[in-house]
């Protein structure tokens, strides 16, 4: 995928790529939601953190392919409840919870050693 982990968010959450304005809130938050993805068990083998817009999604899921749309997903909703909740109605923070609840919790089956996937052959 090769795509700048901020550039994505920015663009998810309306901002425009070019506005510098919340860059350093908006780092904060992704690498908070790294760091919870880093416990159960996705993305590298020690903690990873971002920068700037340089860092990319490859960078960060290396050969996980297969957890690209799950992971930005989840980072996404993940960071902008973060980010945004003042122009959120209650039931778009409701929703987005739910969503970032189910992300993380099918991120961390898919991850866990001790279960094997149905569609996994072996």
């Amino acid at each position: 995928m090769g795509n700048s982990i901020l550039i994505t968010i920015k663009k998810l959450l309306g901002i425009d790529p070019d506005n510098k304005d919340f860059d350093t809130d908006l780092i904060s938050h992704i690498n908070s939601v790294f760091m919870i993805l880093y416990q159960i068990g996705v993305g590298p083998s020690s903690p990873y953190v971002i920068q700037s817009d340089a860092e990319t999604w490859d960078d960060f899921l290396g050969d996980e392919v297969g957890f690209t749309t799950a992971v930005i997903s989840y980072v996404y909703a993940k960071v902008r409840l973060l980010f945004d909740t003042s122009t959120l109605t209650s039931s778009l923070v409701q929703s987005l919870a739910n969503q970032a609840n189910e992300l993380e919790a099918r991120l961390n089956y898919m991850v866990d050693p001790k279960i094997k996937p149905l569609n996994k052959e072996g």
